[in-house]
């Protein structure tokens, strides 16, 4: 860990922005969709921010100070989302439609939950990692593969498909496991790292479960809820 909580705060900010603006431009520019960033964005995020807790010295407020980068982030997407800013690029790039009010919903549930469970969970339980990368990984991966592979849709859900069911457990699971990995490996959580496969496993087929119901836009809220939840009581 660095010895300088400004230091790490200052190179998470310029990691995450980094990551949002090279998809915003991708997308302004038309090189990719922006259903297609909005998930890149998604999946990607996440990971940076959580691998550069490890920067952060073991002081009580690094915590606070972690939180102030998706808060920023989600403060400037409920700005562009009310018509309140400007930003064309980002709303090309996190916007199905290309409708600013888009990013209102899932967007900003997303950032709100990186800081609620930063702020909970923070290095104290690898609970909060879990649910954040299931959200990152698991349902990231689902939508850019449900849509690609089609394929036979849930019984349950008309715009939902096996394939993209089987893409939110896989990419929920691994990510879920390879971030705990590096954090097992840094010491920062006791092992053996065989421990967390069986509960990870479970919390990334519930979750899954709880992607595949038939409600737009609260995925961003119920999968991680699921996931701490169930956290709690395997964990």
């Amino acid at each position: 860990m660095l010895g300088n909580v400004w230091i790490a705060l200052v190179i998470t900010f310029l990691m995450a922005l980094l990551w949002l603006r090279l998809n915003d431009f991708l997308a302004h520019r038309g090189w990719i969709s922006g259903p297609l960033s909005r998930k890149i964005i998604h999946m990607g995020t996440g990971p940076i921010f959580v691998l550069c807790w490890l920067l952060f010295p073991d002081v009580w407020y690094a915590r606070w100070l972690a939180a102030l980068v998706p808060l920023s982030i989600t403060i400037q997407f409920a700005m562009v989302g009310l018509g309140l800013m400007k930003d064309q690029a980002a709303v090309d790039a996190m916007s199905r439609h290309g409708d600013r009010r888009e990013i209102l919903r899932g967007p900003l549930f997303y950032g709100i939950v990186f800081v609620v469970l930063t702020l909970w969970f923070w290095l104290d339980s690898p609970i909060g990692i879990i649910a954040l990368m299931l959200l990152c990984g698991g349902d990231g991966l689902a939508d850019i593969l449900g849509k690609r592979m089609g394929g036979t849709r849930l019984p349950w859900s008309a715009n939902k498909s096996w394939a993209g069911s089987a893409a939110m457990f896989l990419g929920g699971w691994v990510f879920a496991l390879g971030v705990l990995a590096l954090y097992v490996n840094a010491g920062v959580f006791a092992g053996p790292f065989s421990r967390f496969i069986l509960p990870v496993t479970v919390i990334a087929f519930v979750g899954t479960l709880v992607e595949s119901f038939p409600f737009a836009d609260i995925d961003n809220i119920t999968v991680p809820v699921a996931a701490v939840l169930l956290g709690f009581i395997l964990l």
